[in-house]
């Protein structure tokens, strides 16, 4: 009979079993015991909320219109004879801009002259024969016809001088209106009309205009509502109108840049634009370089007021709801996170102008805030602004 062979187990085997059952064990404790350990306290950086003075501005966009503006019209017809200025160029008040052809003005204040002339020589004679009558009809040497008839004479040759002189004023004036002067100082646009052309007094069409360039105004459209909030800020005491220098307006220009010199609020409208639900406030602007011209379109930032006790928190450490409410976490005296509404006004720069909802001395949570939760316990250290290049 053949003897059954037992089938052996290599030493290897033996060995690699033996090092499992020494090693998983000791493995499971080591986790339990890692996993026993408390977590680590989150870390945050908090700002301390100061208020402080901040002055409010609002920029709103305008149009710029001339200081003053004159439109040139003739007052006496004629043909043109001559174009006295350089179209675009600066004119002051009482420049002649364009002669009139003046014969036929001249003519008339000439006849007008002549006729007060005689209406003059016939006055003394009329005039002596009434005192004459007036000294017989005591006599009865003339009747009280003849004396009233020469008395009437004497009026109607004194009315009659005054008729002529007031026509040699109305000939002399209409002679000096054949010259065309400018009736402001300005700049003056292209002339409608050149020499020879035949205009007529007071025509629709003007012959040039004339613009008062410096100072120069802006006109900007502020809505009602926007009124109604400043109001509303005022009488709260949330803002403060008392300063000097509270009518100083800036401009910025299309390009970006401010304007080197600043404005001066003049007057707002008390009439509102029913088609815009708004009023006009009216800027005066010095422009003695003439870089701002009527019809541009720039902003300004119009002073609103200085808010005495501002509190401005980072725009980051602000979070918001679903629906839109903005909140924030705070530290409390505790060391633990609590949420915290707001109500925001609006952004100055990367902060954000709080209504309501901070107090002086709260903490608020500006970098970390994804790391930890409502009553969460954490660690605090003070939040460092980057610094601008």
């Amino acid at each position: 009979m053949k003897r059954k062979e037992s089938r052996k187990v290599p030493p290897a085997c033996f060995v690699a079993a033996m090092v499992l059952s020494v090693v998983l064990p000791a493995g499971g404790c080591g986790d339990r015991k890692q996993s026993s350990s408390p977590p680590p306290v989150p870390e945050v950086a908090v700002l301390t909320v100061r208020p402080e003075p901040v002055e409010l501005t609002t920029e709103l966009p305008g149009r710029i219109s001339a200081y003053r503006v004159a439109e040139i019209r003739p007052q006496v017809s004629g043909i043109i004879m001559k174009r006295m200025f350089r179209e675009g160029s600066d004119v002051t008040s009482g420049e002649v801009l364009y002669q009139i052809d003046p014969a036929p003005y001249q003519s008339a204040l000439t006849n007008a002259r002549a006729s007060l002339s005689r209406a003059e020589a016939n006055v003394p004679a009329v005039r002596s024969r009434a005192d004459r009558y007036k000294e017989l009809i005591a006599d009865k040497a003339v009747s009280q016809q003849d004396y009233d008839d020469a008395a009437a004479a004497l009026m109607q040759a004194a009315a009659e001088v005054e008729y002529w002189k007031a026509a040699v004023e109305t000939a002399r004036i209409n002679l000096a209106y054949t010259r065309v002067t400018a009736p402001i100082s300005g700049r003056i646009g292209r002339s409608a009309v050149t020499e020879g052309a035949l205009v007529t007094a007071h025509q629709p069409l003007a012959l040039a205009t004339i613009q008062q360039l410096d100072p120069i105004y802006m006109d900007v459209p502020q809505s009602t509502a926007d009124l109604l909030r400043l109001k509303s800020r005022l009488k709260a005491g949330y803002l403060d109108r008392s300063g000097a220098d509270q009518k100083k307006v800036q401009l910025v220009l299309e390009d970006g840049t401010a304007y080197p010199r600043e404005g001066t609020l003049e007057f707002q409208d008390v009439t509102v634009d029913p088609t815009t639900g708004s009023v006009i406030l009216r800027i005066v602007f010095p422009n003695p370089q003439g870089v701002l011209l009527p019809g541009m379109f720039e902003r300004a930032v119009v002073k609103e007021g200085v808010n005495p006790r501002a509190i401005l928190i980072p725009q980051q450490s602000v979070s918001r709801d679903p629906k839109g409410n903005p909140s924030v976490l705070i530290v409390d005296a505790g060391g633990k996170v609590q949420p915290r509404m707001l109500e925001i006004d609006r952004a100055i720069g990367d902060k954000w102008l709080v209504l309501s909802g901070l107090a002086s001395g709260d903490r608020v949570v500006v970098e970390g805030s994804q790391k930890v939760r409502p009553g969460a316990s954490v660690k605090v250290v003070p939040f460092e602004p980057a610094k601008s290049k």
